[in-house]
C-alpha cells in the first residue's frame, strides 16, 4: 500500500478529512514514500517571505546536552572542581583555544565560528529540546512536538531545492522532537531508518517491490487518476486537489533514480568514507553532504551516542563522543569547502543545553541551560571567530547573551526565510515562526 500524507491546506493545521490518502492497489508490499515529500509549490508560492534560494542546512543534534566547558569554552584557571581534566589547545586562528580532544576542528577553526554565550532557562530534556529545535519554550514536559521543528518549518516555507527529493530528512532515524506539529504530517521528516555505517545500508521503501514493475505501477497510476476524477466530482471542498502534488512527488521518488542515487552512500570513495569515520556519526555526516548536494534543504543528524554525561563525563567524552564528533565535523566542513559548497550549506551543531560547570560526585556534569556553546560553519556567514564570553566558571554569559531564537533566526536568515511569518495552530491562533530573537550580528 502506498500511503500518502498530504494536505488540502483548508484547515488551520493543514489536515482535513481527506488529508490521509491510501492508494491500496498502487504498490503491493507496504510501500510508504509520499510522507517524505514536504512541499506544495502552489501553496508556497502564495506565502509571503518564502525563499527560493538554493541554500541548505545540516544540523547536528547533540542529544542529551554537550558539555560546553569541556569542548569550546574551557576555563583552565577555574578551580579544579570546575575546570575538569581537559586542557585547551590552540587553533589555527590566533587567540581561539578549544578542547585538546577536538584536534581536527582546531586545524580548521578559520572555517568555523563558535558562539560561547548562548543560554536559556529550562533544564528538562524534552522542554529544552523543544526550545532549541522550535524557538518556543513549552510550558509542560512532553515527548512530542507542541510547536513545529525548524526542519519542518523549512520544509513548509522552502521545500526541496530539487524536485523528486524530500525537503527535510532525519539521519539515521527519526528525531523524537523533529516533527511538524500543527503544520501537518506532510512536513514531518523523511528518514532512511537505518545506519549508513552498516554494511548493506538500505533506505526503507525507496524501491518498488520486486513484482511491481514501473510499467505496472504506471497502469495503477492511471487507474488511480480515474478514481480521483470521480472523487473530485463529489468532493465539493476540493480537498483532492491538495493531494495531487504529494502524490506526483511520491511517484517521482519511486520511479526515478534521483533520490536513490543521493542515498547510495556505497558509491563514495572508501577513502572519503574513512576520512569521515566509520561510525554512525561520520557516515551520517557524509550522507547528509550527499543529500544537500542533491537537493535536500534540511538534514538533521542525531548520531554518535548520547551526550547526557551525568557520570564519567570525561571518560565518555574522550573515549567515544568527542573523537567521533571531531572527526566527522572536520571532514564534513572541509569537504563542503573542497566541493565549493561552503557558502550554500550551513552546518550547525548544538544540543538542548550545556552541562554544569561544577563536577558532581560521579565525575559527571548535570543539566545546565544557563550557558552553552553553538558551532556554526559555512552558509556564507563570517567564520574564524569565537563570539561572546561566559563568566570565569562558564556558568552564565558575561557578554553578548544569545537565546534559542537568536540561533534559529540566524539559520532562517541564511536560508532567506522570513522568521516573522505567522502560521495558524489548531486553535486558529496566529503564531510567528519565532516569537523572539534576531540573527547574530557578528555572523552575518
Amino acid at each position: 500500500m502506498l500511503t500518502i500524507l498530504g494536505s488540502s491546506h483548508k484547515s488551520c493545521d493543514g489536515v482535513s478529512r481527506r488529508s490521509f490518502l491510501q492508494v491500496g492497489a498502487l504498490a503491493a508490499g507496504g510501500l510508504t514514500l509520499a510522507d517524505a515529500l514536504r512541499f506544495d509549490s502552489q501553496v508556497n508560492a502564495a506565502q509571503p517571505g518564502i525563499s527560493t534560494r538554493k541554500k541548505s542546512v545540516i544540523q547536528i543534534w547533540l542529544a542529551g546536552g554537550p558539555s560546553h566547558i569541556d569542548m569550546y569554552d574551557l576555563k583552565p584557571d577555574a578551580p579544579a572542581e570546575f575546570r575538569g581534566e581537559f586542557r585547551p589547545i590552540a587553533t589555527n586562528v590566533k587567540g581561539i583555544d578549544i578542547s585538546e580532544h577536538l584536534p581536527h576542528q582546531a586545524k580548521i577553526m578559520d572555517k568555523l565560528a563558535i558562539v560561547r554565550s548562548a543560554y536559556h532557562t529550562n533544564a528538562g530534556h524534552g522542554m529544552g529540546s523543544q526550545w532549541m529545535l522550535t524557538g518556543y519554550q513549552p510550558t509542560i514536559e512532553v515527548s512530542d512536538n507542541i510547536y513545529p521543528s525548524c526542519g519542518s518549518v523549512v520544509a513548509r516555507m522552502k521545500g526541496p531545492n530539487e524536485p523528486g527529493l524530500p525537503a527535510y530528512v532525519n539521519l539515521p532515524r527519526p528525531l523524537g522532537l523533529g516533527k511538524a506539529a500543527y503544520l501537518g504530517a506532510s512536513y514531518n521528516p523523511f528518514s532512511p531508518d537505518d545506519d549508513p555505517n552498516r554494511d548493506g545500508f538500505q533506505v526503507r521503501n525507496m524501491k518498488l517491490p520486486g513484482r511491481v514493475t514501473p510499467e505496472r505501477l504506471g497502469r495503477r497510476k492511471g487507474l488511480q487518476a480515474q478514481i480521483d476524477k470521480i472523487r473530485r466530482d463529489v468532493d465539493i471542498k476540493g480537498d483532492i486537489e491538495g493531494l495531487d502534488k504529494h502524490y506526483r512527488d511520491a511517484m517521482e521518488m519511486v520511479t526515478s533514480d534521483k533520490a536513490q542515487k543521493a542515498f547510495d552512500i556505497a558509491k563514495e570513495d572508501p577513502k572519503v568514507r574513512d576520512n569521515y569515520g566509520r561510525h554512525d556519526m561520520g557516515q551520517s555526516c557524509l550522507l547528509a553532504r550527499r543529500l544537500v548536494e542533491a537537493g535536500v534543504s534540511y538534514v538533521t543528524i542525531q548520531a554518535g551516542g548520547g551526550w547526557d554525561t551525568h557520570g564519567d563525563n570525561f571518560k565518555q567524552l574522550k573515549d567515544n563522543l568527542l573523537p567521533k564528533f571531531d572527526r566527522a565535523v572536520a571532514a564534513l566542513v572541509q569537504d563542503l569547502y573542497d566541493r565549493g559548497l561552503a557558502n550554500d550549506v550551513l552546518v550547525m551543531a548544538f544540543g538542548e543545553f550545556g552541562r554544569t560547570p561544577r563536577i558532581n560526585g560521579g565525575a559527571g556534569r548535570d543539566h545546565w541551560p544557563g550557558a552553552m556553546s553553538i558551532l556554526f560553519a559555512g552558509g556564507g556567514l563570517r567564520m574564524g571567530q569565537a563570539i561572546g564570553t561566559t563568566d570565569p566558571r562558564a556558568e552564565a554569559p558575561a557578554t553578548k547573551p544569545y537565546t534559542p531564537g537568536c540561533v534559529l533566526s540566524t539559520m532562517y536568515h541564511t536560508l532567506g526565510i522570513n522568521f516573522k511569518h505567522s502560521f495558524h495552530d489548531q486553535a486558529n491562533r496566529p503564531l510567528p515562526i519565532l516569537n523572539e530573537g534576531k540573527p547574530i550580528e557578528e555572523l552575518i
